[in-house]
Protein backbone atom coordinates (compact mmCIF):
# COMPACT_ATOMS: atom_id res chain seq x y z
CA UNK A 1 0.00 0.00 0.00
CA UNK A 2 1.28 3.42 -0.85
CA UNK A 3 1.55 6.38 1.46
CA UNK A 4 -0.62 9.41 0.91
CA UNK A 5 1.56 12.17 -0.57
CA UNK A 6 2.79 15.17 1.35
CA UNK A 7 3.66 18.43 -0.36
CA UNK A 8 5.84 19.88 2.38
CA UNK A 9 7.15 19.55 5.91
CA UNK A 10 7.21 21.51 9.10
CA UNK A 11 10.61 22.56 10.46
CA UNK A 12 9.06 23.52 13.78
CA UNK A 13 8.11 19.93 14.48
CA UNK A 14 11.62 18.56 13.98
CA UNK A 15 13.04 21.23 16.28
CA UNK A 16 10.32 20.75 18.90
CA UNK A 17 11.33 17.11 19.26
CA UNK A 18 14.08 18.39 21.53
CA UNK A 19 11.40 18.82 24.19
CA UNK A 20 10.21 15.24 23.96
CA UNK A 21 10.47 13.25 27.18
CA UNK A 22 9.37 9.69 27.96
CA UNK A 23 8.18 10.64 31.45
CA UNK A 24 4.44 10.57 32.28
CA UNK A 25 2.57 13.78 31.62
CA UNK A 26 1.46 15.80 34.66
CA UNK A 27 -2.29 16.24 34.80
CA UNK A 28 -2.37 20.00 35.26
CA UNK A 29 0.64 21.20 33.28
CA UNK A 30 1.17 21.31 29.59
CA UNK A 31 4.46 20.03 28.26
CA UNK A 32 7.01 22.59 27.14
CA UNK A 33 7.59 22.49 23.42
CA UNK A 34 10.68 24.23 22.16
CA UNK A 35 10.05 25.86 18.82
CA UNK A 36 12.87 27.42 16.81
CA UNK A 37 12.57 29.04 13.44
CA UNK A 38 14.89 28.06 10.63
CA UNK A 39 16.13 29.95 7.65
CA UNK A 40 14.57 29.06 4.34
CA UNK A 41 16.79 26.79 2.27
CA UNK A 42 19.04 25.84 5.17
CA UNK A 43 20.41 22.29 5.14
CA UNK A 44 21.37 22.33 8.82
CA UNK A 45 18.27 20.43 9.93
CA UNK A 46 19.05 17.52 7.61
CA UNK A 47 22.00 16.34 9.70
CA UNK A 48 21.66 14.65 13.07
CA UNK A 49 23.26 16.61 15.94
CA UNK A 50 26.30 14.74 17.23
CA UNK A 51 28.45 15.25 20.31
CA UNK A 52 32.18 14.84 19.97
CA UNK A 53 33.18 11.36 21.02
CA UNK A 54 30.67 9.63 18.78
CA UNK A 55 27.39 9.83 20.72
CA UNK A 56 24.27 11.49 19.41
CA UNK A 57 22.95 14.50 21.25
CA UNK A 58 19.53 12.89 21.54
CA UNK A 59 20.19 9.44 22.98
CA UNK A 60 22.53 6.47 23.29
CA UNK A 61 22.43 5.51 19.62
CA UNK A 62 25.57 4.47 17.77
CA UNK A 63 26.93 6.18 14.69
CA UNK A 64 28.01 3.89 11.88
CA UNK A 65 30.01 4.59 8.76
CA UNK A 66 28.57 3.59 5.41
CA UNK A 67 31.48 1.19 4.96
CA UNK A 68 30.61 -0.62 8.21
CA UNK A 69 27.01 -1.17 7.12
CA UNK A 70 28.03 -2.18 3.60
CA UNK A 71 30.26 -4.88 5.10
CA UNK A 72 27.51 -5.98 7.51
CA UNK A 73 25.00 -6.43 4.67
CA UNK A 74 27.50 -7.93 2.21
CA UNK A 75 27.36 -4.75 0.14
CA UNK A 76 23.55 -4.72 0.32
CA UNK A 77 23.25 -7.97 -1.56
CA UNK A 78 19.85 -9.04 -2.84
CA UNK A 79 19.81 -12.18 -0.70
CA UNK A 80 20.05 -9.94 2.40
CA UNK A 81 16.95 -7.95 1.42
CA UNK A 82 14.17 -8.27 4.00
CA UNK A 83 11.59 -5.93 2.47
CA UNK A 84 10.85 -2.51 1.06
CA UNK A 85 8.64 0.37 2.19
CA UNK A 86 8.06 4.09 1.83
CA UNK A 87 11.42 4.93 3.40
CA UNK A 88 13.45 2.49 1.36
CA UNK A 89 14.81 -1.04 1.48
CA UNK A 90 15.55 -3.04 4.62
CA UNK A 91 18.47 -5.47 4.74
CA UNK A 92 19.59 -8.09 7.21
CA UNK A 93 23.15 -7.64 8.40
CA UNK A 94 25.67 -9.00 10.83
CA UNK A 95 28.17 -6.85 12.69
CA UNK A 96 31.76 -7.91 13.35
CA UNK A 97 30.81 -8.79 16.94
CA UNK A 98 28.18 -11.22 15.62
CA UNK A 99 25.15 -9.04 16.37
CA UNK A 100 22.37 -9.47 13.81
CA UNK A 101 20.82 -6.17 12.72
CA UNK A 102 18.25 -4.76 10.31
CA UNK A 103 19.49 -1.87 8.14
CA UNK A 104 17.01 0.48 6.50
CA UNK A 105 18.45 2.50 3.62
CA UNK A 106 16.76 5.72 2.52
CA UNK A 107 15.46 5.70 -1.04
CA UNK A 108 16.39 9.19 -2.24
CA UNK A 109 13.62 8.96 -4.86
CA UNK A 110 10.97 7.75 -2.41
CA UNK A 111 8.13 9.47 -0.53
CA UNK A 112 10.15 10.04 2.61
CA UNK A 113 13.40 11.94 3.01
CA UNK A 114 15.79 13.67 5.36
CA UNK A 115 13.04 15.04 7.58
CA UNK A 116 11.52 11.59 8.19
CA UNK A 117 15.01 10.21 8.84
CA UNK A 118 15.64 12.90 11.45
CA UNK A 119 12.24 12.39 13.09
CA UNK A 120 12.79 8.65 13.41
CA UNK A 121 16.27 9.03 14.90
CA UNK A 122 15.05 11.54 17.45
CA UNK A 123 11.89 9.65 18.34
CA UNK A 124 13.52 6.28 18.88
CA UNK A 125 16.51 7.82 20.67
CA UNK A 126 14.19 9.38 23.25
CA UNK A 127 11.37 6.85 23.51
CA UNK A 128 12.05 3.42 24.97
CA UNK A 129 9.45 0.73 25.63
CA UNK A 130 9.37 -3.07 25.26
CA UNK A 131 6.76 -2.71 22.49
CA UNK A 132 8.74 -0.20 20.43
CA UNK A 133 11.49 -1.43 18.13
CA UNK A 134 14.96 -0.50 19.37
CA UNK A 135 17.10 1.82 17.28
CA UNK A 136 20.73 0.71 17.53
CA UNK A 137 22.18 3.53 15.48
CA UNK A 138 22.29 5.37 12.18
CA UNK A 139 24.56 6.45 9.36
CA UNK A 140 24.62 9.95 7.83
CA UNK A 141 27.69 9.74 5.61
CA UNK A 142 27.45 12.27 2.80
CA UNK A 143 24.08 11.82 1.13
CA UNK A 144 23.61 8.34 2.58
CA UNK A 145 20.90 7.95 5.24
CA UNK A 146 20.59 4.57 6.99
CA UNK A 147 18.92 3.40 10.19
CA UNK A 148 20.09 0.38 12.16
CA UNK A 149 17.55 -1.57 14.26
CA UNK A 150 17.42 -4.69 16.31
CA UNK A 151 16.59 -7.64 14.08
CA UNK A 152 13.04 -8.97 14.52
CA UNK A 153 13.30 -12.62 13.66
CA UNK A 154 9.65 -13.24 12.66
CA UNK A 155 9.22 -10.28 10.34
CA UNK A 156 6.04 -8.22 10.22
CA UNK A 157 2.48 -9.06 11.23
CA UNK A 158 1.48 -8.61 7.59
CA UNK A 159 3.77 -11.51 6.63
CA UNK A 160 1.86 -13.87 8.92
CA UNK A 161 -1.69 -12.77 8.07
CA UNK A 162 -1.70 -12.80 4.28
CA UNK A 163 -0.56 -15.06 1.46
CA UNK A 164 0.85 -17.69 3.80
CA UNK A 165 2.36 -20.75 2.08
CA UNK A 166 0.42 -24.00 2.56
CA UNK A 167 3.10 -25.47 4.84
CA UNK A 168 2.96 -22.51 7.23
CA UNK A 169 0.65 -22.61 10.22
CA UNK A 170 -1.68 -19.60 10.44
CA UNK A 171 -1.70 -17.50 13.58
CA UNK A 172 -3.94 -19.03 16.22
CA UNK A 173 -6.49 -17.06 18.24
CA UNK A 174 -4.34 -16.72 21.35
CA UNK A 175 -1.36 -15.40 19.38
CA UNK A 176 -3.55 -12.83 17.63
CA UNK A 177 -4.87 -11.51 20.93
CA UNK A 178 -1.33 -11.40 22.34
CA UNK A 179 -0.08 -9.40 19.35
CA UNK A 180 -3.02 -6.97 19.56
CA UNK A 181 -2.51 -6.38 23.29
CA UNK A 182 1.23 -5.78 22.89
CA UNK A 183 0.78 -3.39 19.97
CA UNK A 184 -1.84 -1.48 21.96
CA UNK A 185 0.60 -1.14 24.87
CA UNK A 186 3.17 0.39 22.55
CA UNK A 187 0.59 2.88 21.33
CA UNK A 188 -0.48 3.61 24.92
CA UNK A 189 3.12 4.51 25.77
CA UNK A 190 3.24 7.01 22.93
CA UNK A 191 -0.11 8.59 23.84
CA UNK A 192 -0.06 8.51 27.64
CA UNK A 193 3.56 8.31 28.79
CA UNK A 194 5.52 10.38 26.25
CA UNK A 195 5.65 14.07 27.10
CA UNK A 196 4.32 15.69 24.94
CA UNK A 197 2.20 12.88 23.49
CA UNK A 198 3.27 11.30 20.22
CA UNK A 199 0.78 10.46 17.46
CA UNK A 200 2.11 7.50 15.51
CA UNK A 201 0.16 8.33 12.33
CA UNK A 202 1.09 5.17 10.42
CA UNK A 203 -0.27 2.27 12.47
CA UNK A 204 -0.67 -0.71 10.13
CA UNK A 205 0.09 -4.41 10.07
CA UNK A 206 3.33 -4.04 8.11
CA UNK A 207 4.69 -1.70 10.81
CA UNK A 208 4.15 -4.23 13.62
CA UNK A 209 7.29 -6.37 13.82
CA UNK A 210 7.39 -9.69 15.63
CA UNK A 211 10.22 -11.06 17.74
CA UNK A 212 10.60 -14.45 19.35
CA UNK A 213 7.35 -15.98 20.55
CA UNK A 214 5.47 -13.40 18.42
CA UNK A 215 6.34 -10.50 20.69
CA UNK A 216 5.11 -7.35 18.88
CA UNK A 217 6.96 -4.05 18.49
CA UNK A 218 5.96 -0.89 16.63
CA UNK A 219 8.40 0.30 13.96
CA UNK A 220 8.78 3.05 11.36
CA UNK A 221 8.34 6.38 13.16
CA UNK A 222 9.16 8.64 10.22
CA UNK A 223 5.60 9.99 10.07
CA UNK A 224 5.16 10.38 13.83
CA UNK A 225 3.89 13.76 15.00
CA UNK A 226 3.94 15.49 18.38
CA UNK A 227 0.39 15.67 19.69
CA UNK A 228 -1.58 18.64 21.03
CA UNK A 229 -0.62 20.09 24.41
CA UNK A 230 -2.21 22.59 26.74
CA UNK A 231 -5.57 23.86 25.51
CA UNK A 232 -5.10 22.57 21.97
CA UNK A 233 -7.46 19.81 20.86
CA UNK A 234 -5.61 18.78 17.70
CA UNK A 235 -2.61 19.47 15.53
CA UNK A 236 -3.05 20.49 11.91
CA UNK A 237 -0.85 18.76 9.37
CA UNK A 238 -0.80 17.56 5.81
CA UNK A 239 -2.48 14.20 5.46
CA UNK A 240 0.05 11.37 5.52
CA UNK A 241 -0.47 7.69 6.12
CA UNK A 242 -1.68 4.58 4.33
CA UNK A 243 -5.00 4.31 2.52
CA UNK A 244 -7.45 2.15 4.41
CA UNK A 245 -5.96 2.92 7.84
CA UNK A 246 -6.48 6.70 8.11
CA UNK A 247 -9.24 7.98 10.39
CA UNK A 248 -12.00 9.70 8.36
CA UNK A 249 -11.79 13.05 10.18
CA UNK A 250 -8.03 13.21 9.66
CA UNK A 251 -8.30 12.31 5.97
CA UNK A 252 -10.93 15.02 5.44
CA UNK A 253 -9.50 17.89 7.49
CA UNK A 254 -5.84 17.17 8.24
CA UNK A 255 -6.59 17.70 11.94
CA UNK A 256 -4.86 15.04 13.98
CA UNK A 257 -5.55 13.69 17.47
CA UNK A 258 -4.61 10.55 19.39
CA UNK A 259 -8.06 9.23 18.42
CA UNK A 260 -6.78 9.07 14.83
CA UNK A 261 -4.33 6.38 15.97
CA UNK A 262 -7.14 4.56 17.80
CA UNK A 263 -9.08 4.28 14.54
CA UNK A 264 -6.01 2.88 12.76
CA UNK A 265 -5.58 0.40 15.59
CA UNK A 266 -9.18 -0.70 15.08
CA UNK A 267 -8.46 -1.44 11.42
CA UNK A 268 -5.43 -3.57 12.29
CA UNK A 269 -7.35 -5.38 15.03
CA UNK A 270 -10.10 -6.14 12.52
CA UNK A 271 -7.43 -7.49 10.17
CA UNK A 272 -6.26 -9.80 12.96
CA UNK A 273 -9.80 -11.05 13.58
CA UNK A 274 -10.85 -11.48 9.96
CA UNK A 275 -7.61 -12.32 8.18
CA UNK A 276 -8.56 -9.74 5.52
CA UNK A 277 -6.53 -6.78 4.29
CA UNK A 278 -7.64 -3.22 5.00
CA UNK A 279 -7.93 -2.70 1.25
CA UNK A 280 -8.09 -5.76 -0.98
CA UNK A 281 -8.98 -5.34 -4.64
CA UNK A 282 -9.14 -9.11 -5.14
CA UNK A 283 -12.32 -9.28 -3.06
CA UNK A 284 -15.79 -8.95 -4.65
CA UNK A 285 -17.31 -5.53 -5.10
CA UNK A 286 -18.54 -4.21 -1.73
CA UNK A 287 -15.95 -6.21 0.21
CA UNK A 288 -12.75 -4.49 -0.91
CA UNK A 289 -12.74 -2.02 1.97
CA UNK A 290 -12.52 -4.02 5.19
CA UNK A 291 -14.25 -1.51 7.48
CA UNK A 292 -17.11 -0.85 5.06
CA UNK A 293 -17.65 -4.61 4.66
CA UNK A 294 -17.57 -5.32 8.39
CA UNK A 295 -19.85 -2.55 9.65
CA UNK A 296 -23.13 -4.10 8.45
CA UNK A 297 -22.11 -7.42 9.98
CA UNK A 298 -21.59 -5.74 13.36
CA UNK A 299 -25.35 -5.19 13.53
CA UNK A 300 -26.34 -8.85 13.61
CA UNK A 301 -24.91 -11.21 16.21
CA UNK A 302 -25.85 -14.18 14.04
CA UNK A 303 -23.37 -12.94 11.44
CA UNK A 304 -20.45 -12.37 13.81
CA UNK A 305 -18.94 -15.69 12.81
CA UNK A 306 -18.67 -14.45 9.22
CA UNK A 307 -16.08 -11.99 10.54
CA UNK A 308 -13.77 -14.68 11.91
CA UNK A 309 -10.76 -15.67 9.79
CA UNK A 310 -11.60 -18.99 8.07
CA UNK A 311 -7.99 -20.07 8.60
CA UNK A 312 -8.83 -20.35 12.30
CA UNK A 313 -11.13 -23.23 11.29
CA UNK A 314 -13.52 -22.42 14.11
CA UNK A 315 -10.79 -22.67 16.78
CA UNK A 316 -11.69 -19.60 18.82
CA UNK A 317 -14.05 -18.89 21.73
CA UNK A 318 -17.44 -17.56 20.70
CA UNK A 319 -17.55 -15.15 23.62
CA UNK A 320 -13.97 -14.05 22.96
CA UNK A 321 -14.89 -13.31 19.34
CA UNK A 322 -17.82 -11.15 20.48
CA UNK A 323 -15.59 -9.28 22.91
CA UNK A 324 -12.87 -8.70 20.31
CA UNK A 325 -15.43 -7.42 17.79
CA UNK A 326 -16.80 -5.06 20.43
CA UNK A 327 -13.35 -3.53 20.93
CA UNK A 328 -12.81 -3.21 17.17
CA UNK A 329 -16.23 -1.62 16.66
CA UNK A 330 -15.59 0.95 19.38
CA UNK A 331 -12.22 1.91 17.85
CA UNK A 332 -13.82 2.27 14.42
CA UNK A 333 -16.51 4.75 15.42
CA UNK A 334 -16.80 7.43 12.74
CA UNK A 335 -17.08 10.09 15.44
CA UNK A 336 -13.65 10.55 16.97
CA UNK A 337 -15.02 11.54 20.38
CA UNK A 338 -16.89 8.23 20.59
CA UNK A 339 -13.74 6.15 20.30
CA UNK A 340 -12.13 4.91 23.50
CA UNK A 341 -8.77 6.06 24.76
CA UNK A 342 -5.98 3.62 23.98
CA UNK A 343 -5.60 2.94 27.72
CA UNK A 344 -9.11 1.49 27.78
CA UNK A 345 -8.29 -0.63 24.74
CA UNK A 346 -5.18 -1.96 26.50
CA UNK A 347 -7.29 -2.89 29.52
CA UNK A 348 -9.78 -4.78 27.36
CA UNK A 349 -7.23 -6.61 25.23
CA UNK A 350 -4.99 -7.48 28.16
CA UNK A 351 -7.99 -9.21 29.70
CA UNK A 352 -8.68 -11.15 26.48
CA UNK A 353 -5.00 -12.11 26.12
CA UNK A 354 -4.82 -13.26 29.74
CA UNK A 355 -7.70 -15.72 29.18
CA UNK A 356 -6.35 -17.98 26.42
CA UNK A 357 -8.58 -20.22 24.37
CA UNK A 358 -8.12 -23.92 25.03
CA UNK A 359 -9.54 -26.06 22.21
CA UNK A 360 -9.38 -29.12 24.45
CA UNK A 361 -11.36 -27.57 27.29
CA UNK A 362 -14.91 -28.83 27.91
CA UNK A 363 -17.41 -26.93 25.79
CA UNK A 364 -19.48 -24.39 27.69
CA UNK A 365 -22.16 -21.94 26.66
CA UNK A 366 -19.67 -19.07 26.51
CA UNK A 367 -16.90 -20.98 24.75
CA UNK A 368 -18.79 -22.54 21.85
CA UNK A 369 -17.22 -21.78 18.50
CA UNK A 370 -18.88 -20.81 15.27
CA UNK A 371 -18.54 -22.75 12.03
CA UNK A 372 -15.82 -21.43 9.79
CA UNK A 373 -16.73 -19.72 6.54
CA UNK A 374 -14.78 -19.33 3.30
CA UNK A 375 -12.51 -16.28 3.38
CA UNK A 376 -13.79 -15.03 0.04
CA UNK A 377 -17.44 -15.66 0.78
CA UNK A 378 -19.56 -12.91 -0.71
CA UNK A 379 -21.77 -10.89 1.59
CA UNK A 380 -23.62 -8.47 -0.68
CA UNK A 381 -25.85 -5.69 0.54
CA UNK A 382 -27.76 -3.22 -1.55
CA UNK A 383 -28.40 -0.81 1.30
CA UNK A 384 -25.95 1.89 2.26
CA UNK A 385 -23.44 1.17 5.02
CA UNK A 386 -24.77 2.60 8.30
CA UNK A 387 -22.68 4.81 10.50
CA UNK A 388 -20.53 3.23 13.20
CA UNK A 389 -23.01 4.04 15.98
CA UNK A 390 -25.66 1.82 14.38
CA UNK A 391 -23.10 -0.66 13.14
CA UNK A 392 -21.93 -1.35 16.69
CA UNK A 393 -25.14 -0.84 18.65
CA UNK A 394 -25.21 -4.52 19.62
CA UNK A 395 -21.84 -4.25 21.37
CA UNK A 396 -20.84 -2.68 24.68
CA UNK A 397 -17.49 -1.95 26.28
CA UNK A 398 -17.78 -2.53 30.02
CA UNK A 399 -14.95 -3.68 32.27
CA UNK A 400 -16.22 -2.75 35.77
CA UNK A 401 -13.77 -4.89 37.72
CA UNK A 402 -10.74 -3.39 36.00
CA UNK A 403 -11.71 0.22 36.60
CA UNK A 404 -11.12 2.65 39.40
CA UNK A 405 -13.59 5.32 40.36
CA UNK A 406 -11.20 8.03 39.24
CA UNK A 407 -11.31 9.40 35.73
CA UNK A 408 -8.52 10.21 33.33
CA UNK A 409 -8.99 13.20 31.11
CA UNK A 410 -12.74 13.35 31.76
CA UNK A 411 -13.71 9.85 30.60
CA UNK A 412 -13.49 9.98 26.82
CA UNK A 413 -11.09 12.63 25.64
CA UNK A 414 -13.06 15.30 23.82
CA UNK A 415 -12.14 16.02 20.24
CA UNK A 416 -13.30 19.36 18.87
CA UNK A 417 -11.57 18.85 15.56
CA UNK A 418 -13.54 20.23 12.65
CA UNK A 419 -14.98 17.42 10.63
CA UNK A 420 -14.57 14.82 13.38
CA UNK A 421 -18.28 14.67 14.10
CA UNK A 422 -17.82 15.06 17.83
CA UNK A 423 -21.47 15.95 18.29
CA UNK A 424 -24.55 14.32 16.90
CA UNK A 425 -27.87 15.84 15.98
CA UNK A 426 -29.50 12.55 15.06
CA UNK A 427 -30.92 11.98 18.52
CA UNK A 428 -29.46 8.49 18.68
CA UNK A 429 -27.99 7.22 21.90
CA UNK A 430 -24.21 7.22 21.55
CA UNK A 431 -24.00 4.28 23.97
CA UNK A 432 -23.91 0.66 22.87
CA UNK A 433 -26.90 -1.25 24.13
CA UNK A 434 -26.64 -5.04 24.24
CA UNK A 435 -25.65 -5.81 27.86
CA UNK A 436 -22.57 -7.45 29.28
CA UNK A 437 -20.85 -8.73 26.14
CA UNK A 438 -17.62 -7.41 27.53
CA UNK A 439 -18.42 -7.67 31.21
CA UNK A 440 -15.68 -9.22 33.31
CA UNK A 441 -17.23 -11.81 35.65
CA UNK A 442 -17.33 -10.57 39.22
CA UNK A 443 -14.70 -12.01 41.48
CA UNK A 444 -12.31 -12.90 38.67
CA UNK A 445 -8.76 -11.83 39.47
CA UNK A 446 -6.78 -10.02 36.82
CA UNK A 447 -3.04 -10.31 37.02
CA UNK A 448 -2.19 -7.13 35.14
CA UNK A 449 -4.82 -4.91 36.75
CA UNK A 450 -2.30 -3.20 39.02
CA UNK A 451 0.14 -2.46 36.23
CA UNK A 452 -2.26 -0.88 33.76
CA UNK A 453 -3.43 2.70 33.98
CA UNK A 454 -7.20 2.54 34.43
CA UNK A 455 -10.01 4.91 33.69
CA UNK A 456 -13.78 4.94 33.62
CA UNK A 457 -15.67 4.80 30.38
CA UNK A 458 -18.80 6.82 29.81
CA UNK A 459 -21.31 4.80 27.80
CA UNK A 460 -24.59 6.30 26.74
CA UNK A 461 -24.45 8.99 29.40
CA UNK A 462 -23.89 6.44 32.17
CA UNK A 463 -20.53 5.99 33.88
CA UNK A 464 -19.48 2.36 33.99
Amino acid sequence: MSCLPCSGSSGKEAKSLDALSPSPRPAAKSAPVRSKSRASGSRKEDSVPVRRGGNTAHGPTQIFTFRELAIATKNFRKDCLLGEGGFGRVYKGRMENGQVIAVKQLDRNGFQGNREFLVEVLMLSLLHHPNLVRLIGYCADGDQRLLVYEYMVLGSLEDHLYDCPPDKEPLDWNTRMKIAAGAARGLEYLHDKANPPVIYRDFKSSNILLGEDYYPKLSDFGLAKLGPVGDKTHVSTRVMGTYGYCAPEYAMTGQLTVKSDVYSFGVVFLELITGRKAIDHTQPSGEQNLVAWARPLFRDRRKFCQLADPLLQGHYPKRGLYQALAVAAMCLQEQAASRPLIGDVVTALSYLASHPYDPNAPTTKDSRTCPSTPRAKTHRRTTSVPDAQHAAESLMLNFPDLRKDTTRGGEFEQDHTEGSGSSSSSGRNDGLDVPQLLAVPNGKAYSEADSIQKSTVKVGGREK
